[in-house]
């Protein structure tokens, strides 16, 4: 039965999706965007010789990650991305663990990410238009090992 505006319950309406905050070891990061937050398991294929049937049997095997892609606005002295990006020395980054967490009104965490085993992989620095009207926008992708989902 559906249910009148005056006593609505809390799970009739869905999440928005324009409030989140993101922290890369403890520290919040401002971003506009977050894409790429990803799984999927890939697909193992099997016949056995004996088999009397034509097809295969399917089994879930290894799980992948698509890397994650944080926006935001290029500022004045803000060097924070490009100085974290430049930390990578080959094989020797200190890995990160990654916090994305979708917020309510009150700005409180309903969902939270976790990324784990996090490094920047790709820094791309906004692109330059003499007749563009638009904010200069710096791009981090980050690739990462596991991820987990905890509601609050």
């Amino acid at each position: 039965m559906a249910e009148l505006g005056d006593n609505q319950s809390e799970n009739t309406w869905p999440l928005v999706k324009f409030q989140f905050q993101v922290k890369i070891d403890d520290k919040e990061l401002l971003f506009s965007e977050v894409t790429g937050l990803s799984s999927e398991t890939q697909v193992i294929e099997y016949r056995a010789g004996h088999n009397t049937l034509y097809s295969v049997v399917k089994m879930p095997g290894i799980k992948k990650f698509t890397n994650v892609v944080f926006k935001k606005g290029n500022f004045k002295n803000d060097n924070d991305l490009w100085d974290y990006y430049s930390l990578i020395q080959m094989n020797t980054f200190k890995r990160s663990v990654v916090l994305i967490s979708l917020l309510d009104e009150d700005g409180n965490p309903i969902m939270t990410w976790t990324l784990n085993e996090a490094f920047p992989v790709k820094m791309t620095i906004t692109d330059m238009k003499a007749d563009a009207n638009e904010s200069a926008i710096e791009t981090l992708e980050m690739a990462y090992e596991s991820m987990a989902q905890v509601s609050s």
